[in-house]
């Protein structure tokens, strides 16, 4: 990975020069991350009977008639 610094009239790194194919691999990671605590605290929330989950043929109707509503 090449990465260069930026610093200021102290010599303090303040700053960070990456390639852009490393910066959106860095990216993908962290969203990739994001969504694996997210699907953990979901099942956490399921195994603590915390869940309150939809059919999806009730929340279909549910969102045709707020668009409905909208109109």
């Amino acid at each position: 990975m090449s990465v260069q610094y930026v610093v200021d009239e102290n010599g303090k790194r303040i700053s960070v020069v990456l390639d852009i194919e490393e910066y959106e691999r860095m990216l993908e990671e962290l969203e990739d991350a994001a969504d694996a605590r997210v699907a953990d605290e979901v099942r956490a929330a399921v195994e603590r009977g915390d869940d309150e989950f939809v059919p999806y043929e009730q929340a279909r109707e549910e969102i045709m008639r707020r668009r409905a509503a909208k109109q």
